[in-house]
């Protein structure tokens, strides 16, 4: 029989929490595999924490993914966009269910092949290279404002066919739409102002791209629009989702596994001296500490049991991938980093129907940008303990705001290290 948690609902907010959610996460899988959570918004939620009842979940058929399944306790309280955005602009994939869900991915599959991906790393090394000519030589370097908040964006624009005018338009702060604020927040005015300028950025996209020569992934959505295929509200959604929301992942866990390894300086260095062991290492490293800490909501059309508690309709659902990664029924040392672990069967990147359709692309731009540092930057260190770093505060997310580190030394743009 499961074995609830005591204080549910449990409380996950905090920045102890966002340091380190893993003794709560093992404290909760250990007694049963479903709890009832409260978020710093408020509301509540059915959170998954073990990693067979995740895999379940994840390709569960009841449970839906479209915001209007959820109900009026959930929809009171839960932070989302406001009106008229939210339904402009959250009727993308991860918001669809089949059938509409299966069309729309189908439009974006073939950009981010696994032969995409990698006909595309020698313009991520670049990429890679030219940010770090442009840190600073002389003192710390905060490796977020200086190389994790661009390289995403730098390597998904030309994968996508965003063209170059366009793509200098691009504001980093528009980022922040896809950790929304409640209604009562003090910064909802600023999120708005935000979403705004986004809403403007995305027509001109739109209009930019629409004729161009070629099959750029922007360009052929805008044709399937045209052709009928998809509605404006799916065609602005999937604009948003590739450019805002396929970004902030890929910069989060470029930081995460920055941390893990400053933390161990025995693997930093072994990983720096062996530049083959990468593709593992990211494997490990997304096992470890995932910038997807918990999927987005859920719900059941009909109230049912799932996993042995009943749970209403219309309540959100939650998966803890960081939790299931950590599973010691599934991992073997699951606490600890294992460089070269194999084989790997994380969840980072979900499961079933929802599996990110960017994983290929996210690999690549992890295995480049970490090969990229460890062997440019030599010695690299932190430059401030770990400890007073600050996590975002994203209630799905993780990742850090700064890292500064030293690196005494910096070698040139060709030294070597990144995995072929």
């Amino acid at each position: 029989m499961p074995t609830p948690h005591p204080a549910e609902p449990v409380p996950l907010a905090g920045p102890d929490h966002k340091r380190d959610p893993y003794p709560l996460y093992t404290e909760l899988r250990d007694r049963c595999p479903i709890h009832r959570v409260t978020f710093p918004s408020g509301v509540d939620a059915w959170l998954v924490t073990g990693y067979d009842a995740a895999h379940a979940t994840l390709n569960d058929r009841r449970l839906g993914k479209d915001h209007r399944l959820g109900n009026d306790g959930w929809r009171a309280r839960a932070s989302i966009m406001p009106e008229p955005q939210h339904s402009l602009l959250q009727v993308h994939l991860l918001h669809q269910d089949p059938p509409a869900h299966t069309v729309l991915r189908r439009l974006v599959t073939d950009a981010f092949t696994p032969r995409a991906a990698e006909a595309a790393r020698p313009r991520i090394q670049r990429v890679a290279d030219d940010l770090v000519d442009r840190l600073p030589v002389d003192g710390p370097v905060d490796l977020v404002a200086g190389f994790a908040a661009h390289l995403p964006f730098r390597a998904l624009a030309p994968a996508i066919g965003l063209p170059d005018g366009l793509a200098a338009g691009f504001r980093p702060e528009w980022g922040g739409v896809v950790a929304p604020v409640g209604p009562a927040d003090p910064r909802r005015a600023y999120y708005e102002g935000l979403l705004h300028g986004l809403q403007t950025y995305i027509a001109e996209v739109v209009a930019g791209v629409r004729g161009l020569p070629g099959d750029g992934l922007l360009t052929s959505l805008v044709a399937a629009h045209d052709d009928g295929a998809v509605t404006a509200e799916q065609l602005g959604s999937m604009v948003f989702q590739l450019l805002v929301a396929g970004q902030e992942p890929v910069t989060n866990q470029l930081t995460t596994a920055l941390v893990a390894l400053l933390r161990r300086p025995a693997d930093l260095d072994r990983l720096a001296a062996d530049p083959a062991l990468l593709p593992r290492a990211v494997e490990e490293l997304l096992r470890y500490d995932s910038a997807f800490e918990l999927t987005t909501w859920r719900f059941l059309a009909e109230p049912d049991d799932l996993h042995g508690r009943p749970v209403p309709a219309g309540d959100s659902v939650i998966v803890s991938l960081c939790a299931a990664n950590r599973d010691p029924r599934r991992f073997d040392r699951a606490d600890d980093l294992v460089l070269d672990r194999s084989p790997n069967p994380h969840l980072a990147f979900g499961h079933g129907i929802h599996f990110c359709p960017g994983a290929a692309l996210a690999r690549v731009q992890l295995q480049v940008a970490l090969g990229t540092l460890l062997a440019r930057l030599p010695g690299m260190r932190p430059a401030v303990s770990l400890e007073e770093l600050e996590w975002i505060g994203s209630v799905l997310g993780r990742g850090v705001r700064a890292l500064p580190v030293s690196a005494p030394r910096r070698r040139p743009a060709g030294s070597g290290g990144t995995a072929r």
